[in-house]
């Protein structure tokens, strides 16, 4: 069978194994096809107990799908499950044309996103190992091998070769992917030495990330209402909060059941995730579903490593909800933030939130900088904790600096410091113990 190379006029095929997510599932699907550029001229329901191993569904429904591609002129058939490759092959015999299940549409999605080198070497690297699995059936037009002398056709020969060349290009695909990752490494580990916390927005897909990225951080990361519109992951530095600048990093959106060589391939990408110091957690509030894919995004947090990462709730989208924007739970122990990305609301309360965490092993104070010890200087703004500056009558500074505590010890390598924390001054501002400052200076100047 020559198969059609592409088709955007679909009949969706719907197996119901389960009627209590029945809804909740097509209605993803549906969207998942729209965002892949396809149009829906139909859907058909199929309700099972049991798998079909030959079709999926039963023999009838198929026969009902049949006159339904012929009804409406489809040229694409796409199910909500995924189909293994004699399922797909025989629905494809069956029907006349193109068949691609859930996880064939999902792959295809992010094929159209990639926008940098290392996105579309993970699509690539994904598709191609989904592809291996299903070989036999792009060849089903050539002669098979049935045994015994004089019987091998060309069709084994053709699949021996797209074999060989499928592996070599994975090997090629996962080389690159490696110098890819080792490149990212460096960049992660340069990030590491700014120490500047990183906080990661995830979530289910279409839930706001983005939008809410662009809003925090003043960017223009793509922000559509489309399931998977930000593929490639981005990183900003988020200024203007009182506990100093933050990285904040906009991640690939999950959706329930996100194939396995999709997390395989992206594990670079999902690195960002793990190594976070805060996971703000986007929640699409006006989602009747939204407990559900809460839980979803929990299960693949759990499934890459990310289950200790400590997590802040963000429902986004309030505006379409009857509930005002505002801190869910105390100040001291926040159980989320209900905000608006689109209008604004709550956002200068998200900021307050992430200041008072990221502000508690900070310390800020005044130190007195001698004219002898410009190295110093130099090096509180390259750290960037200086506040603020004044010149004093010696020719030095008095600076007011904030910085985290663990880069105290690296000022106190650097020799001149002759100044001294002002105690009153850290006591009145209500910050944390001077004690380790007034150690450190003490230690430097001996």
């Amino acid at each position: 069978m020559d198969r059609e190379q592409r088709g955007d006029r679909a009949v969706i095929l719907h197996p119901i194994f389960d009627s209590r997510v029945s809804e909740a599932a097509l209605s993803e699907f549906v969207e998942l096809a729209r965002s892949a550029g396809v149009e829906v001229l139909a859907v058909l329901e199929a309700p099972r107990k049991r798998v079909d191993p030959a079709y999926m569904v039963g023999k009838g429904k198929v026969d009902e799908l049949l006159d339904k591609i012929e009804e409406t002129g489809a040229d694409l058939v796409l199910v909500s499950q995924a189909l293994s490759a004699s399922q797909e092959r025989n629905l494809e015999k069956k029907v006349k044309c193109r068949v691609l299940d859930r996880t064939t549409l999902i792959l295809d999605i992010f094929a159209q996103r990639a926008r940098t080198f290392e996105g579309k070497l993970q699509v690539e690297l994904a598709q191609l190992r989904h592809l291996s699995t299903r070989l036999v059936r792009g060849w089903t037009h050539l002669e098979r091998q049935k045994g015994g002398i004089g019987l091998r056709g060309p069709g084994e020969t053709q699949l021996e070769t797209d074999r060989q060349l499928l592996g070599a290009r994975l090997r090629q695909l996962k080389s690159r992917l490696d110098k890819v990752e080792r490149q990212r490494d460096t960049s992660r580990q340069s990030r590491m030495r700014s120490r500047y916390p990183l906080v990661a927005l995830v979530g289910y897909t279409n839930a706001g990330k983005s939008t809410l990225f662009n809003k925090l951080t003043h960017s223009s990361v793509i922000a559509e209402d489309k399931l998977f519109a930000t593929l490639d992951p981005t990183v900003r530095r988020l200024d203007g909060l009182g506990c100093g600048p933050l990285l904040l990093a906009d991640t690939v959106g999950f959706v329930s059941d996100l194939p396995h060589d999709l997390v395989s391939a992206f594990r670079s990408t999902l690195q960002e995730t793990r190594d976070a110091d805060l996971l703000l957690h986007v929640i699409d509030a006006s989602d009747p579903e939204h407990a559900q894919r809460e839980s979803e995004v929990v299960e693949v947090l759990e499934s890459i490593g990310a289950e200790k990462v400590p997590v802040l709730r963000i429902y986004n989208k309030n505006d379409l909800t009857e509930y005002p924007a505002g801190l869910l739970g105390s100040e001291d122990e926040p159980r989320g933030v209900r905000v608006s990305a689109l209008n604004g609301d709550g956002l200068d309360i998200l900021k307050t939130v992430l200041e008072r965490r990221f502000s508690a092993n900070r310390i800020a104070g005044w130190i007195d900088i001698p004219p002898q010890a410009a190295r110093l200087r130099a090096r509180l703004f390259q750290m960037e904790a200086v506040e603020e500056e004044q010149l004093t009558e010696s020719g030095g500074w008095k600076i007011r600096v904030n910085l985290p505590e663990n880069e105290v010890n690296q000022l106190a390598s650097i020799g001149g410091l002759e100044g001294r924390l002002v105690r009153s001054q850290l006591i009145d501002s209500g910050n944390v113990d001077p004690e380790p400052w007034e150690n450190s200076i003490k230690n430097s100047i001996n």
